[in-house]
């Protein structure tokens, strides 16, 4: 049993691991966890089995997040959250978002069995619909939570025609997950790289600098559909042979840039789909990301101006609709410090990164100062079955955010001394 476990960092990826299979994943041979699906519910159940155990009172709020709270000495202070989110991709890895809880909930285990009592309560969320993998919509929990989130966005159902109001969740209640600012403290969110830096620099852990600004992008591109073996080339207006152009000026305005842009086109769909037929209507996205949002949207109109120059010379149409804008997302400085010292105190070598991916933090900072952890994926796979953390580098984070804690409590009582 995964409860046998010592405590620490081995016990919370074997815990990560156990949520991988049924009845934690609604697919066979792999892992895929839809927010309010049948085994989101039964991973909330068993979530809630081991913050209890960790000494935590355990509820659900009205958007299906799950929180468990270790009580500090002043009741009425604002509170340590510490959280991730629960949900999956489909066939996803084991480690994406369910890491960061189980780390909260050994922190507070950790805590629990020191005798230790906290100027501050810690409050470890368990957010609902970060991936978004589900309904159209991500991040839905923690924008209620952070109080983000407009109460037209609810009105949304998936792809089987199952709408949010009929999967489970009161709309009429949802916003009451909201918090205030007053309410917390700090917002500390411990996650994996999803990427590779930590294992190219040899590094177990890293302080999050914030969290890239992100462009999405919705293109259409229109030609002329036609017989394709009647058609001579000279006189074709192939929407698919423009689109693969345009792709490929993509990836070259992002490499050309040589900085931390990334640009990334990640659907495509040509029409009418037939083998003998000329496309006449093809549709992608594209999506690009840097941690400055000047880079980012310097970059990003390079692409929109090789697309036209493209579009142009083949003589095709073309409409781009920017469908996402988030702005970056900076972690908290002085919180950056106590990370980075948190680090050394551990026995690590302090080391920064900029988060590419967005995270449940980027919402949380409308309530107050974030921080963020990155552990050190195996080849950076995320998104992926392969997806790899070593226990080792588990047990770090989970050392590292308890000198993080430790250090937060000694400057919150140095700032509130009376």
């Amino acid at each position: 049993m995964v409860n046998a476990l010592p405590p620490g960092g081995a016990r919370a990826v074997a815990r990560c691991d156990e949520l991988g299979v049924a009845p934690y994943s609604d697919m066979s041979g792999g892992l895929y966890r839809g927010y309010l699906s049948p085994a989101y519910a039964a991973t909330l159940d068993r979530l809630g089995e081991w913050m209890a155990q960790a000494g935590m009172t355990v509820r659900r709020d009205a958007a299906a997040n799950l929180i468990g709270r270790f009580e500090g000495a002043k009741p009425d202070a604002p509170a340590l959250m510490i959280g991730s989110h629960i949900d999956s991709v489909r066939d996803g890895g084991r480690y994406d978002g369910p890491l960061g809880i189980m780390l909260g909930i050994e922190c507070v285990d950790a805590l629990r069995r020191e005798g230790k009592t906290l100027p501050f309560a810690i409050e470890v969320y368990g957010f609902g619909d970060e991936e978004g993998s589900r309904f159209p919509a991500a991040m839905l929990t923690s924008r209620a939570v952070a109080g983000l989130l407009e109460p037209e966005a609810l009105d949304i159902a998936d792809s089987a025609d199952t709408a949010l109001a009929d999967a489970g969740v009161d709309v009429a209640r949802y916003l009451e997950a909201g918090r205030g600012k007053a309410e917390m403290l700090a917002y500390l969110e411990a996650h994996i790289e999803q990427g590779p830096v930590l294992e190219d620099e040899g590094l177990a852990v890293g302080t999050v600098t914030g969290i890239a600004a992100q462009l999405r992008y919705a293109v259409t591109v229109k030609g002329t559909a036609g017989h394709a073996g009647t058609t001579a080339m000279r006189l074709r207006s192939d929407a698919l042979a423009g689109a693969a152009a345009m792709i490929l000026a993509v990836e070259q305005e992002a490499r050309e840039d040589k900085s931390d842009v990334v640009a990334t086109v990640g659907s495509i769909e040509a029409r009418p789909g037939a083998a003998n037929v000329i496309p006449g209507d093809v549709r992608f996205t594209i999506d690009v990301r840097s941690g400055d949002a000047a880079r980012r949207d310097r970059v990003a109109e390079q692409i929109l101006q090789r697309i036209a120059e493209i579009a142009k010379a083949r003589d095709v149409e073309c409409a781009v609709d920017r469908i996402h804008d988030l702005p970056p997302s900076p972690c908290d400085p002085k919180l950056m410090e106590l990370m980075d010292a948190a680090t050394e105190d551990a026995g690590h070598p302090p080391f920064r990164l900029v988060s590419g991916a967005g995270h449940d933090a980027m919402n949380m900072a409308a309530l107050g100062p974030t921080a963020m952890l990155f552990i050190r994926c195996k080849g950076g796979v995320s998104h992926n079955p392969a997806e790899h953390v070593e226990p080792a580098d588990a047990d770090a984070a989970l050392r590292v955010m308890l000198a993080f804690i430790d250090r937060l409590a000694k400057d919150w009582k140095s700032s509130n001394a009376c």
